[in-house]
């Protein structure tokens, strides 16, 4: 496969419960490109928003779930999160502002 860029890394922001109590902490949620690496999601992260400056990155690979229609089965996509947890002195992430 090509080289994944940055902007191709971060797919969308997880907004459940459990991801809005985090961002207290400033660890923020997002599901990202199952190939990316965590290295590439913090150059992406520090790339995309400005001022933020990232102290460490957790990821974990999702199953995707078996589904049913009929007598016949299939599964989902897998996917992958990263919780982000950025520095006391970086700045906040503006797309969670408003949640």
């Amino acid at each position: 496969m090509a080289a994944i860029q940055y902007y191709d890394v971060i797919l969308k922001p997880v907004v459940t419960e459990k991801s809005m109590n985090a961002m207290a902490d400033k660890k923020y949620t997002f599901l990202v490109h199952p190939e990316a690496t965590k290295s590439q999601i913090k150059e992406a992260v520090e790339k995309m928003f400005e001022g933020t400056k990232v102290k460490s990155v957790n990821t974990m690979n999702m199953d995707g779930k078996t589904k049913r229609r009929g007598m016949t089965y299939g599964k989902t996509a897998k996917t992958k999160k990263a919780i982000v947890a950025l520095t006391e002195e970086s700045k906040e992430i503006e797309i969670f502002e408003g949640l």
